[in-house]
């Protein structure tokens, strides 16, 4: 299993709004959705993440309602909004054209 490694500046937004993409999730799922689909290398703390989803709300780019989650415990839920979706799919745009430019750099010799 590889070590957690801490996320780069800038990506836990991005990678909140694909997560919150497929469905209205509550912090934790969040959270180990991200741990999981990474192999267990990318690890959020809470730390980071609520100042995060607070921000992501405060700029309109989720909603939170409160709910019941699987263990019958009340829970904000978190879920995209149409400008979140767009903000989302600017920023997937950004990571790509990033990640496309620093690979050439990284494999030169």
């Amino acid at each position: 299993m590889a070590k957690p490694t801490d996320l780069v500046q800038g990506t836990l937004d991005l990678l909140i709004l694909k997560t919150l993409a497929l469905q209205p999730m509550h912090g934790w799922g969040i959270v180990q959705r991200i741990r999981r689909v990474s192999m267990e290398v990318l690890q959020v703390n809470q730390g980071a993440l609520y100042p995060a989803l607070h921000r992501l709300e405060q700029q309109g780019g989720i909603r939170a309602k409160w709910r019941e989650s699987e263990n019958n415990r009340r829970a904000k839920f978190y879920s995209l909004t149409p400008d979140g979706m767009k903000y989302l799919s600017q920023e997937q745009a950004h990571w790509k054209r990033l990640s496309l430019a620093i690979h050439p750099v990284l494999e030169t010799p």
